[in-house]
């Protein structure tokens, strides 16, 4: 286990935080809380020796890294920056598609009201006022 630790730990620090795999939530089970309780020992002596903050946090990102490798917990292989769909959120994603649909209406409401009577324009007008 401090073997497996060492290594996560020196890996960790040479990737940066962006490109760190995302970690699942691990259950609260009996099993996964007596890995938990034999790494936290080992932990000590890094988290003494650790000189920043940066440092640290590699330390306990390992650690958790470890423990879901010992538990058998699936860790994604992708960073969070190649994980994320979209840079654009989906709320305003939302929003613009409203605006969109709300403009073509319009436009269509214009083109019956200056005498266009086709039948597409029509349809678009009885299922707005329905």
């Amino acid at each position: 286990m401090r073997s497996t630790l060492e290594e996560v730990i020196v890996e960790t620090r040479s990737t940066p935080l962006e490109n760190r795999t995302r970690l699942p939530r691990i259950a609260l089970s009996k099993r996964n809380r007596a890995v938990v309780r034999a790494l936290n020992p080992m932990l000590v002596t890094y988290l003494e020796a650790s000189r920043d903050l940066s440092e640290t946090n590699s330390i306990l990102f390992g650690a958790a890294l470890v423990v879901c490798r010992i538990i058998g917990a699936k860790v994604s292989t992708a960073g969070r920056a190649t994980g994320q769909s979209s840079a654009i959120p989906a709320w305003r994603r939302r929003i613009e598609e409203r605006i969109t649909k709300a403009r073509a209406l319009i436009g269509r409401l214009i083109c019956f009201r200056s005498g266009n009577n086709r039948p597409r324009i029509m349809r678009t007008i009885r299922m707005a006022f329905a």
